[in-house]
């Protein structure tokens, strides 16, 4: 355990100093961004039946893409044992002369706590956007979708032991989104040339792990390093101009993320988290328009 928590510091002065790769970034798919499925970041004694939170995100995309998102969140806490969660969230890119904007999704879940040390959580991410933004007629890539269009099924377990927290989790689409994205619609001298073609997109799930561990520096502030391997299960697919399904061959595979959350507690009802993340280790082809080098996320958080 001695070895796991110098680790994950390790990855947090690493997150926290360097920014230069590509890997899938999560806050805009967004199950490991989700309440339960963050590092925990409430004493026991302070937790209270209604916790509300309004965030913002900025990220450096591929193909020369930046990224904002935000949201909105609430946590209600229905008895000891069962909680819900609700969460809506919104994204903007803007790169190669091109800006979109728009609702991306909401996540409603179902929190039971097993015990002190285990958590269940089951819910969904419902999509705003059917992903297929077009510019002059033409659909766009994945790359300016505001959602990933899909409807997914989550479900996850959390575990802490010796303050050591673990989560394992899957989101799993259970429909597909509407995307007609064709570089070969585009000019020859297009930018858009170069990116995955998505049109009938099938994108597949994720299995995520995510081992953490809490330092308090002072009484009101702490340091949670994290380490976050995503696993696609398998690779994604898209429909040519010929009407073939095709696999995007390298889209299956491990990215491994390292994250770093800084809370501040201003007083016990008002706080305020900084999360920073950056890949260690990425996927081939990231056709879902997921890729980030570097995100940074500012969340303030109200009790009541």
């Amino acid at each position: 355990m001695t070895k796991l928590k110098s680790f994950l510091v390790a990855i947090a002065f690493f997150a926290l100093g360097t920014h230069h790769l590509f890997g899938q970034g999560c806050s805009d798919a967004g199950f490991c961004t989700i309440n339960s499925f963050k590092p925990n970041s409430d004493d026991s004694a302070k937790v209270v039946n209604n916790r509300l939170k309004v965030g913002a995100f900025l990220g450096n995309a591929d193909h020369s893409i930046s990224a904002y998102g935000t949201y909105l969140e609430y946590n209600r806490q229905l008895n000891k044992k069962w909680g819900l969660d609700i969460k809506l969230t919104t994204l903007a890119q803007n790169g190669n002369g091109i800006s979109t904007f728009g609702l991306s999704d909401i996540f409603v879940n179902a929190n039971f706590k097993v015990n002190d040390r285990i958590n269940l959580t089951l819910g969904s991410k419902i999509p705003l956007s059917d992903a297929n933004e077009q510019l002059n007629n033409l659909p766009l890539p994945m790359d300016y979708q505001a959602s990933l269009g899909t409807f997914d099924l989550i479900f996850g377990v959390s575990y802490e032991i010796k303050k050591i927290q673990w989560v394992v989790a899957l989101q799993q689409p259970l429909t597909q989104n509407a995307n007609q994205f064709m570089a070969s619609d585009y000019p020859i001298d297009s930018d858009l040339r170069s990116f995955q073609s998505t049109n009938q997109f099938e994108r597949a799930g994720d299995v995520l792990l995510r081992v953490s561990y809490p330092i308090h520096i002072t009484s009101k502030l702490k340091l949670t390093p994290s380490i976050l391997p995503i696993y696609h299960l398998t690779n994604d697919k898209y429909t040519d101009e010929n009407n073939v399904t095709e696999e995007i061959v390298g889209s299956q595979g491990l990215t491994l993320n390292g994250n770093a959350y800084i809370d501040y507690e201003i007083n016990s009802k008002n706080s305020i988290q900084l999360n920073l993340g950056m890949p260690f280790i990425v996927r081939e082809a990231r056709p879902d328009g997921l890729t980030r080098s570097f995100i940074a996320n500012l969340e303030y958080s109200i009790r009541f």
